[in-house]
């Protein structure tokens, strides 16, 4: 959804807006965790859910899962995302001033403000992000929660820190290749295929990160990189949502195949994840060392900025073993 049609949602009139469509086949809403749950699967991270993951370091070994972002990162059209560094007070060479003229301690700082949008690089998208006919997960409809200003529910500063199980499924390794071309598509058979091949199992509560190699186009050809993409159809979406997994993540902007193999229907697996099942989306995910040292589970942490109102946000997760 872009920025225009949020505020035109946001400014419109009530009877202007399309009404609520009924519930697809299958009933997605209201949620299995109730008629007011605004956290989906992340009901499942029990105590006992942190405890079992916490137990799978034993190395002491971390690895940075987040990317860098700045004004060249590749990102999904429009959005972009800038520093600009200060000093202020502080022209040409002064130091910043004191009750009467320079600080005699000549004490000097610089400020940094970002401007952009925060689906750029490793990010997280929230429940508010991505809709079926304007209706939002657990039966929100656009008009009563999307405004300019942010939204009023479904914001990623209501999702619970992600301290779990992760695992990763190698897709570059299953198809012997160091990675999957624009478009392939990752069907669940693949993904089953693979997690047995590997000695992959997930369970309920886990993050499912998923390899192909895109990632290492980000510097070598960050315009290669954001045109197209590997990844999963709406199948293998589905298939992960039976799994009772809290996120899904790999290292591609978008997680799903682009080109889209029927261009009319699109980013169907962000609507199974995010909006009928409650299932938060990672993306730009750095798995590349996760590979390389064939680590196929991890204690996954996060702790993502609590922007209040925003629908996503620039993240740096990490694996622990």
């Amino acid at each position: 959804m872009t920025a225009a049609t949020l505020a035109a949602l946001a400014l419109a009139p009530a009877s202007t807006l399309a009404q609520p469509q009924p519930a697809a086949p299958g009933n997605w809403f209201p949620s299995r965790y109730g008629a007011d749950d605004q956290i989906g699967a992340m009901n499942l991270l029990t105590p006992e859910k942190v405890l079992e993951a916490a137990r799978l370091v034993t190395r002491g070994q971390v690895y940075r899962l987040g990317v860098p972002v700045g004004r060249d990162t590749p990102a999904f059209p429009p959005r972009n995302a800038a520093v600009t560094v200060m000093m202020p007070d502080q022209f040409e060479g002064a130091v910043v001033p004191g009750a009467n003229g320079p600080s005699e301690n000549r004490m000097s700082y610089a400020d940094d403000m970002f401007t952009g949008w925060l689906g750029v690089g490793s990010q997280i998208d929230s429940f508010a992000h991505l809709g079926i006919d304007n209706v939002f997960y657990n039966g929100n409809h656009a008009r009563d929660f999307i405004r300019t200003t942010g939204v009023t529910k479904l914001g990623v500063e209501g999702i619970p820190p992600m301290v779990t199980r992760g695992v990763l499924v190698d897709m570059a390794r299953a198809r012997n290749k160091p990675m999957l071309d624009e478009g392939e598509v990752i069907t669940a058979d693949d993904l089953r295929n693979a997690m047995r091949e590997q000695g992959v199992t997930v369970r309920q509560g886990d993050v499912v990160l998923i390899h192909t190699g895109w990632v290492e186009l980000l510097e070598r050809d960050p315009a290669r990189f954001g045109k197209g993409e590997p990844g999963i159809d709406n199948g293998a979406a589905e298939f992960l949502a039976s799994l009772n997994v809290v996120a899904v993540g790999a290292d591609t902007w978008g997680v799903e195949a682009v080109p889209f193999r029927n261009p009319n229907r699109v980013w169907e697996g962000h609507q199974t994840l995010l909006a009928k099942n409650g299932i938060h989306i990672l993306e730009v995910m750095d798995t590349r060392a996760l590979a390389r040292d064939r680590a196929t589970e991890f204690l996954f942490v996060l702790g993502q900025p609590l922007l209040k109102g925003a629908v996503q946000a620039i993240i740096n997760p990490i694996a622990i073993r």
